[in-house]
């Protein structure tokens, strides 16, 4: 099936080899930078993610890509749709912003003494198809702070994010296509 591919890789030899090994490591470092200069410029540390469960039916249903931003000087209010992510938990959620307080917490305030100091917005979230509150996911939090945000959503695509789903549901998968892009940057003939 690749006998003429081997031989034509066997006849351009090692600097061919090598040429193509860094060509594909270009793609994949110019996505990466791409990827980390789209954070930098929305000021977020993912600005797409994929909605992984129902929760926020029928917003947005699980496969749809969200494009998010972060701007520091913009408060959020109840309505808008938010992407968190609690420590210890790996995995962003994406849900509406049921209340929104804007606080000072000092040194001294007992009752947020686990909340950063400084001028804060502690957030309290809850899916649309949901029948309570986040408090259970914040993991003995009250409220969400700034810095638990990863984003505000913007936008999105309907069920482009399922390609990115199936590859989690199956690991198979993901290899496959990734052992078949490499197979094709090597046996490429630029």
């Amino acid at each position: 099936m690749f006998a003429e591919e081997l031989k034509t890789l066997r006849r351009l030899g090692f600097r061919h080899l090598l040429l193509q090994l860094l060509n594909f490591a270009s793609v994949i470092a110019s996505g990466l930078m791409i990827w980390k200069g789209l954070g930098l410029f929305f000021n977020t540390e993912s600005p797409i993610v994929v909605v992984l469960s129902g929760s926020m039916e029928p917003a947005f249903y699980r496969g749809d890509l969200l494009f998010l931003t972060n701007p520091v000087n913009e408060r959020y209010q109840t309505g808008d749709i938010t992407v968190y992510k609690i420590p210890g938990v790996e995995i962003p959620i994406v849900h509406r912003v049921l209340e929104s307080h804007d606080v000072f917490i000092s040194n001294s305030t007992r009752k947020l003494a686990r909340y950063s100091p400084g001028p804060n917005q502690l957030l309290l979230t809850k899916g649309d198809n949901n029948h309570a509150d986040d408090l259970e996911l914040y993991r003995g939090l009250e409220f969400l702070e700034r810095r638990h945000i990863v984003g505000k959503v913007r936008g999105f695509v309907p069920y482009i994010g399922y390609i990115t789903i199936a590859m989690n549901d199956f690991p198979q998968l993901k290899y496959a296509m990734l052992g078949g892009l490499g197979l094709l940057a090597l046996l490429q003939r630029e």
